[in-house]
């Protein structure tokens, strides 16, 4: 199903944060891969719902995700990128996000440059 057709099913409140956080990540790698998470919307308040991921070469490099009130872009391999500057959030193995509040959110340029720095790994 294609992220644009999953949309409808996304809370109106944080519809365009992850308008938003899709448009960064298209704009930042345009030649990623694309995929939607065959995942049905979440049954409770706290659960993250994942909506879309892209990838290069068959690897996960960043995904977005929503809660009700916000929604995130998510970093597969964010504890290799952590910078130090506390954009990061998350203490999972692997993975760190970047939580969005607004859709300007997406668009800040300390954002940009962590999916820049995440493709880069990729590659």
């Amino acid at each position: 199903m294609p992220a644009s057709t999953r949309m409808k099913e996304v809370p109106p409140a944080v519809r365009p944060i992850v308008d938003a956080a899709i448009k960064t990540i298209r704009e930042v790698a345009p030649d990623a891969e694309e995929m939607t998470y065959d995942m049905a919307p979440p049954r409770s308040r706290s659960m993250v719902w994942k909506l879309v991921r892209f990838a290069v070469d068959g690897e996960n490099v960043v995904g977005v995700g929503t809660l009700t009130a916000h929604s995130m872009i998510f970093f597969y391999r964010g504890r290799e990128l952590d910078d130090g500057s506390g954009l990061l959030q998350g203490g999972g193995k692997q993975m760190r996000f970047v939580r969005l509040t607004s859709p300007a959110d997406a668009g800040r340029p300390n954002v940009k440059r962590m999916i820049r720095k995440a493709f880069k790994l990729a590659s």
